[in-house]
C-alpha cells in the first residue's frame, strides 16, 4: 500500500496522482488535506511517513508547494529516507542507491506529466541491496 499526502499547496497533484495510482491497480491510503482550505504540511508529511515508518504503508507519496517543506518533516522520522525529487535520474537513483521510502514533490516546481513519470520511476525501481549502499544507508541511522 503506498501513502499520500499533502498541503492544500500539493492538493490538486496528490489527487492526480491518487487517480493515476489507482489506474493502475496500487492499493493507497490517503492522509490528506482533503481541500485547498490552508493547513500546515507537517500533520500531513508527519501522517505519511509514520504509516510508511510502522510497515502500514509500503513507500509514500508527499507533496507540498515546492516539496521541501514535507521532506524536512518526513526526515525527522526515524526509518525515513525520503527523498526530494524533481527528475526521472534522482527517482531511480534514491530507491537504487538509497533505498527511499518517500519521493517529496513539488506542486508549484513540477508538473503533473513529470510528476506521474516521477512517482512511476520511483515505485518500480527496486533497491540495488549492494553491499556499499547498504552500509551507507546503515550510516544514516
Amino acid at each position: 500500500m503506498i501513502a499520500l499526502g499533502s498541503d492544500h499547496g500539493g492538493f490538486e497533484l496528490k489527487n492526480e496522482i491518487l487517480k493515476h495510482l489507482q489506474e493502475q491497480g496500487i492499493e493507497c491510503k490517503d492522509f490528506g488535506t482533503y481541500t485547498t482550505d490552508s493547513c500546515d504540511y507537517p500533520v500531513y508529511a508527519k501522517a505519511v511517513a509514520n504509516a510508511v515508518a510502522s510497515g502500514e504503508c509500503e513507500k509514500g507519496v508527499l507533496v507540498c508547494g515546492t516539496g521541501i517543506g514535507v521532506s524536512i518533516c518526513a526526515n525527522k522520522v526515524p526509518g525515513i529516507r525520503a527523498a526530494l525529487v524533481s527528475d526521472c535520474f534522482s527517482a531511480e537513483a534514491t530507491r537504487a542507491h538509497n533505498d527511499a521510502n518517500i519521493i517529496c514533490l513539488g506542486a508549484r516546481v513540477t508538473g503533473p506529466g513529470l510528476a506521474l513519470r516521477l512517482v512511476d520511476t520511483f515505485l518500480n525501481t527496486p533497491f540495488s541491496g549492494d553491499p556499499r549502499h547498504e552500509r551507507r544507508i546503515r550510516m544514516l541511522e
